[in-house]
């Protein structure tokens, strides 16, 4: 991977409910430090806002 594409990070939002999960931002108050990928988000992790399962969480664009 080249030097550029590791500096971008991707969202990822709740199917359920819409939570947006960045890889920039992590989610602290769940143990997930910033910068942290979403292939390294534990598969046991759920929305902190509705308790949605990961493969409820799809990539998304921002415009």
């Amino acid at each position: 991977m080249s030097t550029d594409e590791n500096q971008i990070y991707h969202r990822y939002m709740c199917l359920i409910c819409g939570y947006i999960y960045d890889e920039a931002e992590g989610s602290p108050q769940e143990g997930i430090p910033p910068g942290t990928r979403w292939a390294d988000v534990p598969i046991n992790w759920t929305c902190p806002e509705c308790g949605a399962r990961k493969e409820d969480f799809e990539m998304i664009k921002v415009l």
